[in-house]
């Protein structure tokens, strides 16, 4: 049986691994009334004649760094559910329109074939909905069949084809026992600022507001930023005490967590990230600068992510020129969203293409380089 999640708290601060913080404090006595309460729910069996009922969820939001995330995690391993889904939220909103698509391009015996039995005496959900073309509430049911509590990284909302679909789709989610925890970078209010038509979204966040207790983790230390100010975040050469140090310094910022892996969708692609947890992105720069990918994907990767380990940066010659062109717009994007850098090379940045076509062009890339791996770049706040 696993520890409750003020016992996990407890037994990672007895272990070093975390240092007591009032802020996260609060947030536990929310988990943890949260936790007594789904076990007091149990695992309900399926009913005609009974109502599914959740719990009040929990919003925990507040800036980077400051343990939310970490607490998701025990919260997830802890919470007394069999039926429990942890994703980060742009995946499953991709997943959701994934369903939408389905539902409107499928006739009956379509949407029964994909989606198969979800449930254990009902027939998949996509598969028994009568009449109509919306596909909201068959995609409501079939989630609702597969987890009972739904975990969320990353609660954001900038899209306005999200936007304009979520008010109904967790209303009907909240109806059939769905409860929902999630973590974000901003309060609810401030969800899909300044986005299109944002008046037809203000009824979904006093839904949230009502449905989820929303609780600011937001103490003053950033403990990610702490592990990255007393470390090198340029390690050259590449051998194995810089290698060492690298791996280190990423099981440090993890701090426990594990690597969940990430899949952004940049123009119809799919772009699979597998060493990625939350807003840390661990790649190569084989993976990142010798592959097809362009300047669309990385804006996505510089939006989804905050700090990004980069290994493996070879010298360049101008034999390299094209990867050497996608390392340039690769360091550009992340300097203009001001991510956090910590990269394993062959040398020091202004060593990397010393000469030849395309040394010119690199000088830019070595002083934004030079920059970021600077104290002062530490301590920019990216919002």
């Amino acid at each position: 049986m696993p520890l409750s999640v003020r016992a996990a708290y407890r037994e990672r601060l007895s272990l070093g691994d975390i240092r007591p913080d009032t802020a996260q404090e609060q947030a536990l006595a929310a988990l943890s009334r949260l936790e007594g309460e789904l076990n007091a729910l149990a695992e309900p069996g399926f009913s005609l004649f009974r109502k599914p009922k959740g719990a009040k969820g929990i919003y925990l939001w507040g800036p980077v760094g400051r343990g939310k995330s970490m607490l998701m995690d025990l919260f997830f391993d802890s919470a007394p559910v069999t039926r429990k889904r942890r994703v980060h939220f742009h995946v499953f909103m991709a997943e959701v329109h994934g369903h939408i698509d389905a539902w409107r391009k499928g006739d009956a015996a379509a949407r029964k074939a994909r989606f198969g039995q979800t449930g254990p005496a009902h027939g998949s959900a996509f598969g028994r909905a009568r009449g109509g073309d919306d596909p909201i509430v068959p995609t409501a049911e079939l989630i609702a069949e597969q987890a009972r509590l739904l975990c969320f990284d990353e609660f954001q909302v900038t899209d306005i084809a999200d936007a304009m679909i979520l008010g109904r789709l967790f209303e009907a989610l909240f109806a059939r026992g769905v409860t929902l925890v999630a973590t974000s970078n901003r309060p609810p209010d401030e969800l899909y600022r300044n986005g299109l038509n944002r008046q037809l979204f203000l009824p979904f966040i006093a839904m949230l507001k009502e449905r989820l207790e929303v609780v600011a983790v937001r103490g003053p230390t950033d403990f990610r930023l702490d592990r990255l100010r007393g470390a090198r975040t340029w390690l050259s050469p590449v051998d194995a005490d810089n290698e060492r140090a690298f791996d280190q310094l990423w099981t440090d910022m993890l701090g426990g967590g594990p690597e969940t892996g990430a899949n952004l969708e940049v123009l119809g692609r799919h772009l699979q990230l597998p060493r990625a947890s939350g807003g840390l992105l661990r790649s190569s720069f084989a993976s990142l600068c010798e592959h097809a990918l362009g300047p669309q994907d990385f804006l996505a990767i510089a939006g989804r992510f905050h700090t990004v380990f980069l290994e493996d940066v070879p010298r360049l010659t101008p034999a390299r020129r094209d990867a050497a062109k996608r390392f340039n717009t690769l360091i550009d994007t992340l300097y203009e969203a001001q991510a956090k850098l910590v990269v394993l090379a062959a040398s020091e940045p202004e060593d990397l293409y010393p000469e030849g076509d395309g040394a010119f062009e690199f000088e830019r890339t070595v002083s934004r380089l030079q920059e970021m791996r600077s104290a002062a770049w530490l301590e920019r706040v990216r919002d």
